[in-house]
């Protein structure tokens, strides 16, 4: 082999030398795996050798066949890595296994757009070269990135994602799609989006339940239209109806209803989730009392953050203080599901509203 390549370089023609080189990766490929560090040190000077007297269409090719190798010869990587020419550069940068974080951090801070945007597909980046590509990386890098699950954002990369003035919506939608999102950048995220936009995302988010309960929760608190509430309840019977039948009502359809100040939606919806006759529910909520709806909700196998955004918000009845809010959620804590389907029972077969 050392023969051949050195008759390749020194007489041969460019046929020769690119014939040469692929005879040669040939037999690493079909033998690599078997390959002590040593051997593979023998490849990388020989391969090394001749791609400094080849053309681009023969470093291409090489780039293609070693970028998913993972013990690919480490100095002919580190070559192809940093050319110049992304169609020699992109596949090693995507795939390869053998550019450490700092090697791709270096490329990064050096190379083009066209570099960074093929780090940018890798299947696992780190937060520190992910701050990296954004730091210095275009829109398109950076969407890319959004779109990338194995890529790690730090929350303070997420953070300056978000607040930065005339954030584009489709990125910020991409970033709100990611499942490692911090809640509390999510939160802030939801708030700077459109309405089909955010709704697009918590419904994208409801394997999320947890999760998600804590942050509707807070958006129903702070995110209020201050519209009349909505009265008309034979529409609002259709409406839930209509998601009822489609799997669609849950607390996030209520919390949704709430935080828009439609009145009778959120009562008929209430009353369909804990299965109680809307006279009754309409009854029980009527004198603005706490218990009733920490009954119904307990009922529903609705979470505290629901609970709260409703006593919070003041639609269903007075606002509750702070100091009443711990108190309410002692109770409900303690309140087992069972008993609370108890009382709703009674109190729609008693047709009354003040029985805790």
């Amino acid at each position: 082999m050392i023969s051949e390549l050195e008759d390749a370089v020194r007489r041969g023609s460019e046929a020769k030398r690119v014939a040469t080189l692929r005879r040669i990766t040939d037999l690493f490929l079909g033998a690599n795996e078997q390959l002590n560090e040593d051997q593979i040190l023998v490849f990388d000077q020989v391969l090394s050798h001749l791609i400094a007297r080849i053309d681009l269409t023969a470093l291409v090719e090489l780039s293609e066949r070693l970028a998913p190798i993972h013990n690919a010869p480490l100095k002919v990587v580190h070559t192809l890595a940093h050319d110049d020419e992304i169609a020699v550069a992109g596949p090693i940068l995507s795939l390869s296994d053998r550019l450490t974080t700092p090697d791709l951090i270096e490329i990064a801070m050096a190379k083009s757009q066209a570099h960074l945007l093929a780090i940018s597909n890798r299947s696992s980046l780190s937060e520190s070269l992910t701050d990296a590509l954004v730091g210095r990386g275009d829109q398109q890098v950076i969407s890319k990135l959004a779109e990338n699950a194995g890529a790690r954002f730090s929350e303070k990369t997420y953070s300056h994602l978000i607040e930065q003035p005339g954030a584009d919506e489709t990125l910020l939608e991409k970033l709100g799609l990611r499942l490692d999102i911090p809640l509390n950048v999510f939160l802030r995220l939801l708030e700077r989006v459109t309405e089909a936009v955010r709704t697009r995302l918590l419904a994208f988010a409801q394997d999320r339940r947890d999760d998600l309960r804590e942050v509707l929760a807070r958006i129903s608190n702070d995110v209020i239209e201050n519209e009349g509430p909505d009265l008309d309840f034979d529409a609002a019977h259709h409406v839930v109806h209509l998601m009822q039948q489609r799997g669609e009502l849950d607390e996030f359809a209520l919390l949704e209803f709430a935080k828009k100040r439609r009145y009778a939606p959120t009562v008929t919806a209430l009353a369909t989730l804990c299965a109680v006759p809307l006279d009754v529910m309409k009854r029980m909520l009527s004198e603005g009392r706490s218990e009733p709806l920490l009954v119904s909700c307990k009922a529903a196998h609705l979470a505290w953050p629901t609970l709260r955004a409703l006593l919070q918000d003041g639609l269903l009845g007075r606002p509750a203080s702070d100091d009443e809010l711990k108190s309410l959620k002692s109770d409900y804590t303690k309140l087992s599901t069972s008993t609370a389907k108890k009382l709703v029972e009674f109190w729609s077969q008693h047709q009354v509203s003040q029985h805790q």
